[in-house]
């Protein structure tokens, strides 16, 4: 019990360590284009990332793939640049409800980028262990823990703000995207792999 509690707090901390933001940032812009009112749709993506981020963590643990390093490197600024950028046609289009599964299924490949990122960390930690499956278990459960966290506290920052300030949601979302989209920049550039 004690090391799945141990991995718990070590997915807790994958996600909340703020000198490796990345994670944070992608859960910022994922949530952006949200309201209280889809907060369920938001989990859910949450969740997809969980589910997808432990599964390449676990096809990574049992060497069923390995992966570029330098190429996850690159493509985790990628997708949080991407998930802005679709923030920005959400914004445009207003189509989010009509593509959800475009959504879903970025999301869910996102997870898969995230996780191998991860992984070499992860196996290291996981060269003494003989069972992997709990501690796999445990590291999603503080994930998902710390994802749902991170997600309604931006949507309750939002609100926040969208209450208190003369501020339309499209412009909020807008301004926003392209904060992070400027912060992602440096990013690509330092991780570009060619």
């Amino acid at each position: 019990m004690q090391d799945f509690i141990f991995y718990i707090k070590m997915g807790l901390n994958h996600v909340l360590d703020l000198s490796a933001y990345d994670h944070i940032l992608f859960l910022i812009a994922l949530a952006l284009p949200f309201t209280f009112k889809s907060w369920k749709k938001v989990v859910l993506l949450a969740t997809i990332f969980t589910i997808t981020h432990c599964l390449s963590l676990f096809l990574s643990a049992y060497q069923v793939v390995a992966i570029n390093v330098a190429l996850i490197e690159f493509l985790i600024p990628v997708t949080i640049f991407g998930t802005a950028i679709f923030n920005l046609i959400y914004v445009k289009y207003t189509m989010l409800n009509k593509r959800s599964g475009l959504h879903i299924f970025a999301t869910a490949f996102f997870g898969l980028v995230h996780g191998f990122g991860f992984s070499n960390y992860f196996n290291m930690l996981m060269a003494e262990e003989e069972e992997k499956l709990p501690a796999l278990l445990g590291f999603a459960t503080g994930i998902e823990i710390s994802q749902v966290m991170i997600v309604l506290s931006v949507l309750a920052i939002s609100y926040l703000i969208l209450s208190n300030v003369k501020i339309k949601a499209e412009v909020f979302t807008t301004f926003s995207s392209i904060l992070i989209i400027l912060i992602t920049i440096p990013m690509l550039i330092d991780t570009f792999p060619w």
